[in-house]
């Protein structure tokens, strides 16, 4: 049951109730504080989401890697699950099989986000769009609308900040029916039999190719009939974690061979001495099973096309699609530029960011900013200082490379600052990186590389752990 409106000084008004803005409204809302979340669907849409729910998955249903040790997004995972995350609780009550990753129903997903914020007695949800800057009566506010920021309040963060938003353009990727693809061609079987949370290393739908199946796809894909640009979209970039299938094909013959078709780690039962040329994999999209999702399939050939196309490929031959692919434009801030390190605007302290339209890139780094943005307004608002977490943390890196962690150099102007993954490469070197292993024997090569990620992600546990104690649970200030 939604709360009456809100006057008190301390209430917490969020704008976006994606998953940075939903994760945002949860975390002010267990500090004791009441928030205000705004949501403009369904009243105003947009070109990607077809639902009014919260924290709708408009691309993947994949959160990607779930491994703690091994995989920076599966550290990140379990950062967010101890500090009680909303979106991870509900990704973890919906997963369907998805070999080592954690994929999941996307419709059980996003309503069981609705309902936690729906029914929580200090989180309002008022629909209607936020057309300009907030009122200056809101006194903290969070700014989570994402790479699909309506256009007044676009502009006049533009405005404000006196900077051309940068931009880039997203594809999402299609989905198919199960009972449509046919398995005397294609097999079930996740790369190298691996076994993820709700899987049981049978978990992708496999279609393989001929050299000749994918020379002749790859070319199709290059003249297939593709959606026009618009005059002012012609020279925005596209996010290399994103790409189009048809961008990836243009690059060389052979890109796709070593991405998203790659073949390794797959044995076709049908013909099982014979290596593919290349696979076609399709992952669980909703919990029933029914539906599939293309992976590394986003694109932005005409729906046309993508029917036409996408039927050449060996067990898709009488496919039916429950969703095409599309694109669209995303924005982000400068934000090493805009933003101080606890997220808040610079020319407007007031104005926190946070998701996708601060730089960072994919479901769960949105919603890892937004659990971050939610802590400092709650923190600042009971008036206790909340230093950031560590940088050794994956929350910690992933902030740094936000809001500090980018150099801008004279030649590389305002598009060197681009949306980053996690990823291991954002984390402090260690200071005693691991030589031997348990035996005492040497390590060398990929058991090295292997050792030294465990490390990493060991320590930002730990690190994570020490900063909860020390300063999430610190008192207010006198």
């Amino acid at each position: 049951m939604a709360i009456s409106s809100p006057t008190t000084s301390d209430t917490v008004h969020v704008v976006g109730a994606g998953l940075a803005g939903s994760e945002g409204a949860w975390q002010v809302a267990r500090a004791g504080l009441r928030v205000v979340l705004h949501e403009m669907r369904p009243h105003q849409m947009t070109a990607a989401h077809r639902t009014e729910g919260l924290a709708e998955l408009v691309c993947s249903n994949s959160f990607r890697s779930d491994d703690a040790r091994n995989n920076a997004v599966g550290l990140l995972h379990a950062e967010m699950r101890r500090l009680e995350s909303l979106i991870m609780r509900a990704a973890d009550a919906n997963q369907v099989p998805a070999g080592g990753a954690l994929a999941v129903d996307r419709d059980g997903f996003s309503q069981a986000v609705t309902e936690a914020l729906r029914t929580h007695p200090l989180i309002e949800i008022r629909r209607g769009e936020v057309a300009g800057l907030p009122p200056q009566d809101w006194a903290r506010v969070i700014v989570a609308t994402g790479p699909l920021t309506s256009a007044p309040l676009a502009e006049a963060i533009r405005d404000l900040t006196d900077e051309g938003a940068l931009a880039f353009f997203d594809a999402i990727a299609p989905i198919v029916h199960r009972d449509s693809i046919d398995m005397s061609v294609a097999w079930m079987q996740s790369r190298y039999d691996k076994v993820g949370p709700g899987g049981n290393g049978a978990d992708y739908v496999n279609c393989p190719m001929t050299r000749e199946q994918y020379e002749s796809f790859v070319a199709a894909l290059i003249a297939g009939d593709k959606i026009d640009f618009k005059e002012w979209e012609a020279d925005t970039p596209y996010f290399d974690g994103c790409l189009p299938i048809e961008v990836m094909a243009e690059r060389g013959p052979e890109t796709l061979r070593h991405g998203p078709l790659k073949p390794v780690g797959l044995t076709d039962p049908n013909n099982p001495t014979v290596k593919p040329y290349a696979i076609v994999q399709l992952r669980q999209d909703n919990k029933l099973g029914t539906l599939y999702n293309m992976v590394g399939f986003q694109t932005k050939l005409r729906h046309g096309e993508q029917t036409r196309i996408f039927r050449t490929i060996p067990g898709l031959e009488n496919a039916e699609f429950a969703r095409l692919g599309g694109l669209h434009r995303n924005t982000f801030l400068n934000s090493p530029k805009l933003l101080d390190g606890e997220l808040r605007l610079k020319a407007q302290p007031r104005l926190r960011f946070a998701g996708q339209m601060t730089g960072c890139e994919g479901y769960v780094e949105s919603a890892g900013i937004g659990l971050l943005a939610g802590l400092f307004a709650a923190a600042e608002a009971t008036g206790r200082q909340l230093a950031p977490p560590p940088p050794t943390t994956a929350l910690g890196a992933l902030l740094g490379h936000i809001t500090g962690g980018h150099i801008e150099t004279i030649d590389a102007g305002p598009r060197s600052f681009q949306p980053m993954n996690i990823n291991f490469g954002l984390f402090p070197p260690l200071a005693n990186p691991p030589t031997r292993d348990a035996d005492g024997k040497r390590l060398r090569g990929n058991d090295k590389t292997i050792a030294k990620k465990q490390a990493i992600s060991a320590r930002a546990l730990a690190d994570l752990e020490t900063w909860i104690s020390d300063r999430l649970r610190a008192p207010a200030a006198a």
